[in-house]
């Protein structure tokens, strides 16, 4: 039976806390699973919107970016936090006028998170006028009238901001770019600047193409596969299959972290009898837990001992594929020459032997892969250190051959896809001449802002209107007061969205909320049902249809909403015949064809069943578009975060009940956590050197170079076996300590994985 939404909010009064797991799945994950959809959806919709999940004639699941065999799919073909995540879209919870009526925008903005996405899905665009306390609601006319004059006023096209959260679809995405670029700017922010940016930066610079290369295939026929910085148990649960058959067919596998994840000892799989009934597959052959920041020094020193034994007896590197293919060897092998072991065991936190031991699987490992996610990629050290996962790969030809390659693992559905679509700041000049060849128009070329400088940007009153293409901007973005600060000095703010978050009750002004179709609604537009498009984290390019009958006939969908801002905002301005794209999404898919490589034929290529997959030069011929025309060997300083006495690092972690900021229960099943959400976890020696005890209430403030207080209070201190002088805790509720100035080089993402902070008792 489908259960009513909290009617009160729900706090951490509960917290209950017991041993971590010491695997993942099985059947504790069936049971969480269904029990969350028939919560939300009821037992007959939950049977046939879950049987459609991942499906090549179905919906592409609005969770993480994990692929699906092109051939051969299980009929479930979801995991427990898909579950949710479809669960969610698919709520029989409404949101109506009445709701907004009963609550106040500054009640709602003291509410938790969760309890906002507990509510339901929206029904009606929303507006909060200059002044009033509630939202209210507005004809979708008016709406854009309202946007379009705000855009119109604005003293340059540069005073908007255009965010984009991954779920977007190709095609959605694709007309939001062509839109805001025939506005006049190049201002178009995404996730991507927040997680995986600082993976482009470098892939780009040393392989020449910003995403990983590897295809699922690799992964099965890998001999040695590393998983650096990443919990798949819960945030990319599919891949623990795709692990495990890796395993059976012979890899061994190194985790690296500074946790030790449930989801990395062993793996129910909850697709075979053995998962439900036996003892599971034990994956990570190799555990080490890592210091927060150390993973530079790890490979720099798995270099040098490849280097070494390359000296002593010949044969280990490949430099036949070095003297060909790669460019910059000779100042990398200088570089690591010098490189101090007494600097690598202080940053990394493991021993000799461990880094040891770990160079002789590597040296008895034909293909390699280094897998990555998020725990790599928010340091101010990030592109260096992948740029060094780079070198590792190269010394041996780690790149281009089955088996072996490059994988960053992407976080939203689809948040590769809207940067191959043109959502990004700094567009590649060939990519608008081809665009404004297309639509008949000069793009802009100065380059945008990426997500960090545009709150700069709202916050110094350069930026006046913030317009974001889904997710929750407020709750994802670091620095949270400043942040919140920025976004209510804009003249205005608009969110296009499901369901409510935290960014709906921080507004600018005036305030919009435009809601729009999900994945798993049936979109019908003038020429009939329409499908999209998405592409995975490893370039799978596949079709996306829902069923459902969408949860008010007020919803547009993206596409629909996009195309009518622009005919509103743009007028005679505009090159784009709007309500063609809109009414057949086949006529988006055809510019697409026209414009980005690798789409050509697209409509043709994407009624083939299971989709097609786009060229990747390094992997599919050993070719590397860079600026060498080579892979490039990079020589990379060695740094890592360093705490002072008293101090820790911490690095922000999401709990299992979460993806991202949607939170869907406040329980870790892994860790052993239920009923909260305000824990950081410490090493229990950490806590004797502090003295500090288990349990004990905690404030957190983050030590940065302006001294601003930057605190979130109230947390209960967990014993827990993490790296030692590095703590966690969960995302949003630490984004406060993660000060705006703190960011990657090259990337500027922000270091939300080594945050120096002090731990005071509440």
């Amino acid at each position: 039976m489908v259960k009513k939404p909290p009617v009160d909010d729900v706090g951490d009064d509960e917290l209950a806390l017991s041993e971590p797991k010491t695997y993942a799945a099985g059947v504790p994950a069936i049971r969480a699973s269904m029990a969350n959809a028939v919560e939300q959806m009821g037992v007959r919709r939950s049977a046939l919107t879950l049987l459609r999940v991942n499906q090549k004639s179905g919906f592409d699941c609005p969770g993480c970016a994990w692929p699906e065999s092109k051939d051969s799919r299980h009929i479930v073909e979801f995991c427990e936090n898909g579950a949710k995540a479809v669960a969610e879209e698919a709520t029989v919870r409404r949101v109506d006028r009445s709701f907004f009526a009963d609550h106040s925008v500054a009640d709602l903005e003291g509410r938790t998170g969760f309890w906002l996405g507990q509510q339901g899905r929206l029904t009606e665009p929303m507006v909060k006028q200059a002044g009033a306390d509630h939202y209210e609601p507005i004809s979708w006319d008016d709406a854009f009238a309202l946007i379009a004059g705000e855009l119109r006023a604005l003293a340059s096209p540069d005073e908007a901001i255009f965010y984009t959260s991954g779920r977007t679809s190709n095609e959605a995405a694709f007309s939001y770019q062509v839109f805001v670029r025939q506005f006049g700017t190049n201002n178009l922010p995404d996730c991507s600047n927040m997680c995986h940016e600082s993976s482009g930066s470098a892939l780009s610079e040393t392989i020449g193409v910003g995403k990983g290369s590897v295809l699922l295939e690799d992964l099965e026929q890998a001999n040695l596969i590393f998983i650096v910085g990443q919990n798949p148990g819960t945030n990319h649960p599919r891949m623990l299959s795709t692990l495990e058959k890796a395993k059976k067919a012979g890899a061994r596998i190194i985790a690296v972290n500074p946790l030790p994840e449930a989801g990395l000892m062993n793996f129910h799989n909850p697709q075979r009898p053995s998962g439900i009934v036996g003892h599971g597959t034990a994956l990570a052959d190799r555990f080490l837990q890592i210091r927060v920041g150390g993973d530079l020094a790890l490979f720099q020193a798995l270099g040098r001992l490849l280097f070494d034994a390359d000296e002593k007896t010949g044969g280990v590197l490949d430099h036949a594929f070095i003297e060909t293919h790669t460019a910059g060897f000779a100042e990398y092998a200088a570089h690591l020459a010098g490189l101090s072991w007494d600097d690598v065991l202080r940053a990394t936190g493991l021993t000799r032997a461990e880094i040891d031991a770990t160079a002789r699987d590597v040296l008895e490992a034909k293909n390699v892969v280094v897998c990555w996610a998020m725990g790599l990629t928010q340091h101010r050290h990030s592109v260096p250190t992948i740029r060094e996962i780079v070198n590792f790969l190269l010394l041996r030809g780690n790149i281009g051959r089955p088996g072996a390659g490059v994988c960053p693992v992407r976080g939203h559905s689809n948040v590769q896809g809207d940067r191959t679509m043109g959502i990004y700041e700094k567009p590649p000049a060939a990519f608008l001449d081809r665009l404004g060849a297309e639509f008949d128009f000069e793009p802009p070329r100065e380059h945008g802002l990426d997500t960090v400088d545009s709150i700069r940007a709202m916050r110094d009153g350069r930026a006046k209107v913030f317009f974001a293409m889904g997710g929750n901007f407020a709750a994802a973005t670091p620095d949270t007061a400043v942040t919140e600060a920025a976004l209510r000095r804009c003249r205005l703010t608009v969110h296009v969205s499901t369901k409510l978050n935290r960014s709906h009750t921080v507004t600018g002004e005036r305030a919009l909320i435009l809601p729009t179709l999900g994945r798993t609604d049936l979109d019908v537009q003038a020429a009939g049902p329409q499908h999209v498009s998405v592409e995975d984290s490893m370039g799978m390019v596949h079709s996306s249809r829902g069923r459902l009958k969408p949860a008010s006939k007020e919803l547009l969908s993206e596409v629909a909403i996009i195309c009518r801002l622009a005919k509103a905002t743009l007028s005679d301005r505009g090159t784009v015949d709007w309500s063609a794209l809109e009414g057949n999404y086949d006529r988006i898919r055809d510019h697409i064809g026209r414009v980005v490589p690798g789409f050509e034929e697209f409509n043709a290529k994407l009624a083939e069943p299971g989709g097609f997959i786009l060229p990747h030069a390094p992997r599919d011929k050993r070719s590397f578009p860079t600026l060498s025309g080579k892979a490039n060997f990079t020589a990379n300083e060695l740094e890592f975060p360093q705490a002072g006495p008293g101090e820790l690092v911490l690095q922000t972690v999401r709990s299992h009940d979460q993806y991202n900021t949607t939170i869907y229960g406040l329980d870790d099943r892994y860790r052993g956590v239920k009923q909260g959400r305000r824990v950081v976890f410490v090493n229990p020696d950490d806590l004797a050197a502090l003295e500090l005890t288990d349990g004990t209430m905690v404030d957190i403030s983050s030590v940065w170079k302006d001294n601003a207080d930057r605190t979130a209070k109230g947390f209960r201190i967990v014993a827990y076996p993490t790296a030692r002088g590095c703590c966690a805790a969960y995302f949003p509720e630490t984004n406060v300590l993660v000060p705006l100035d703190s960011t990657a080089k090259t990337s500027n993402t922000p270091t939300s994985k080594s945050i120096i902070v002090r731990l005071t008792p509440a």
